[in-house]
């Protein structure tokens, strides 16, 4: 693979997947700044790369690709991140797929209520059922990783760890009461042990 581009701010939490992932890969690519108080996902330019009008966007030598699972994924090919036999890639991707379809829509309301403090998400009510139902979810991680005891597939990071780690540094970061998950917790620990999750996965938390 020749020259790669990321286009995307870096403190976005998709972003910073694809970012993490090229680290763990020791990938070099160049980065721009799209996104919010950056250039325009709206403008022509960038819609022709992703109509979605969302960062990360991907640029190799093979053209555009949007939505960050995929991107880590295409990153990752042929890599240890994402392992080549069809059932424990299969785990890999299904708890990437879970991150996608089933935590991310969790924190939504209670995310951009109280970190983000937008003033249409201010509702007490749906604030607390958004966080009753992202612990909820983060009690599926807990049980996971106190199984496994390591990381989320199992004895090895994989690519799963990328986008899962993530989503723990979110729910450790917004100001909420958060049931005692220790094996979260001590996940948490074990990730901040890699280099790529100290430059693009803890977000400012030590």
């Amino acid at each position: 693979m020749g020259s790669r581009k990321i286009l995307g701010k870096a403190s976005s939490i998709n972003v910073r997947k694809v970012l993490w992932t090229c680290s763990e890969l020791d990938l070099s690519y160049e980065r721009e700044d799209w996104g919010s108080g950056f250039q325009s996902t709206q403008s022509p330019q960038f819609l022709q790369l992703n109509p979605n009008a969302q960062v990360p966007v991907l640029i190799d030598d093979a053209g555009a690709l949007w939505e960050s699972n995929t991107i880590c994924r295409y990153l990752a090919h042929h890599s240890d991140l994402l392992p080549g036999e069809p059932r424990a890639r299969a785990m890999v991707e299904q708890w990437m797929d879970w991150q996608a379809t089933e935590l991310n829509p969790a924190w939504s309301y209670a995310f951009v209520a109280l970190v983000r403090q937008n003033p249409e998400y201010q509702d007490p009510q749906r604030i607390t059922a958004g966080i009753q139902g992202w612990n909820s979810k983060m009690a599926i991680l807990e049980q996971q990783l106190a199984a496994t005891g390591a990381y989320v597939t199992g004895a090895h990071f994989s690519l799963a760890d990328i986008v899962l780690g993530l989503s723990v540094n979110r729910w450790l970061m917004t100001p909420m009461t958060r049931p005692d998950y220790p094996a979260v917790m001590a996940y948490y620990e074990r990730l901040g042990q890699r280099p790529g999750f100290r430059l693009h996965g803890c977000n400012g938390i030590p």
